[in-house]
């Protein structure tokens, strides 16, 4: 059976809601960041050799990285549901999102982080200047549709979603001047797969959707 490994308050959620809305069996197992630092335990740092999450198990096979992953159960698992093919009108916009959300969404929230921890009494101009255009960006596209992937919800969406939800946890831009990322929130929070996922891999915390 598949196993998804995660490590609470982190991007592995993702790989839950994603099973949820293909409804898929697997099992989960949860693992608690570490008190004295906020990081990953030992046991999930040795799941893979990159020490991170996300990480599945299925048979043999530990896989990482939130994109593979994705692509690997919707391949897989899916029949590609949560992928359009290359006829539909949405597949570029799709991909865009998609590979957007870590390569640079993530990145630019990452690199916000780094300069917090460095000790920086506010962000270098370009830090800030990608912050911006990312977070305006994401507001401009659930503007044009309801979903980051289009007419239809898509990994791109369960791609972005950590990033406008959980991981605000860490720091980030507040809603209030981004209703369109606001009213797109509140439709994630109403569907029942995102609901089941919060609340098997996040007992007890109420989802960040406001």
């Amino acid at each position: 059976m598949l196993t998804v490994h995660h490590l609470r308050i982190s991007q592995s959620e993702r790989i839950v809601w994603m099973c949820e809305e293909l409804g898929l069996e697997y099992d989960l197992k949860l693992y608690d960041r570490r008190a004295d630092n906020r990081l990953a335990p030992d046991e999930y740092k040795a799941l893979h050799p990159m020490g991170i999450a996300p990480v599945i198990q299925d048979g043999d096979l530990i896989l990482g990285e939130s994109g593979a992953i994705c692509e690997y159960i919707d391949r897989k698992y899916g029949g590609c549901r949560l992928s359009p093919g290359v006829d539909v009108p949405d597949f570029a916009g799709h991909l865009f999102w998609f590979h957007f959300s870590n390569a640079t969404f993530m990145t630019n929230g990452m690199m916000a982080l780094a300069a917090n921890a460095a000790g920086a009494t506010e962000l270098p101009a370009f830090v800030a200047d990608r912050g911006a255009k990312g977070w305006q960006l994401a507001e401009a596209r659930l503007g044009e549709a309801p979903f980051f992937g289009g007419r239809d919800l898509t990994t791109a969406d369960i791609m972005m979603g950590f990033n406008l939800t959980t991981s605000r946890a860490f720091g980030g831009a507040k809603l209030d001047a981004f209703p369109n990322i606001a009213a797109y929130l509140q439709r994630i929070g109403q569907r029942p797969a995102y609901q089941r996922a919060m609340a098997k891999a996040e007992p007890g915390m109420a989802p960040m959707l406001a």
